[in-house]
């Protein structure tokens, strides 16, 4: 599967919106919007986002389809990367290798990541990319309405 990064265009909106809808990709995620369903928040970040010359923001494109999106985004020394992609389209390699073109946009380092402790597949798609454990720590995941575990990764210069 071919898999690109574009930039974000209007039309890929309301794909992020659907997506940020399933249930089962919201659980796994947990770190989510309070509401993901409001869609005047969803406009209103995707607005900010869009907008703020401190975040990389691009549009996953497999085969040419708008299957999720990736970002690098925070303060300098602090920055984050993440990344979306339809549920569909999980276990083939396509976050992995959006990542990893990510981060030859962005060659910035350290660069931090979060996730689940519990989603192993947003683990390794990291651990693949070389970003490795650092810490452990618990916070409130809204989509889960609990705190959980969740790590902290790291990628090195």
């Amino acid at each position: 599967m071919d898999v690109e990064l574009r930039e974000v265009h209007d039309s890929d909106l309301p794909v992020f919106y659907r997506q940020l809808n399933d249930p089962e990709a919201l659980h796994m995620a947990a770190f989510t919007p309070k509401d993901p369903a409001d869609r005047d928040a969803f406009d209103a970040h995707w607005k900010r986002t869009r907008s703020s010359p401190d975040v990389v923001l691009r549009t996953i494109l497999a085969d040419g389809d708008v299957v999720g999106h990736s970002a690098v985004y925070g303060e300098p020394g602090e920055r984050e990367v993440t990344y979306w992609v339809d549920r569909a389209y999980w276990g083939q390699g396509i976050a992995t290798a959006a990542l990893r073109r990510l981060l030859t946009e962005v060659p910035e380092r350290p660069l931090y990541a979060r996730a689940a402790a519990d989603n192993e597949g947003s683990r390794r798609v990291l651990e693949k990319c070389g970003f490795r454990v650092t810490a452990e720590e618990r916070g409130f995941a809204q989509a889960r309405g609990e705190e959980i575990d969740e790590v902290v990764l790291t990628l090195e210069g």
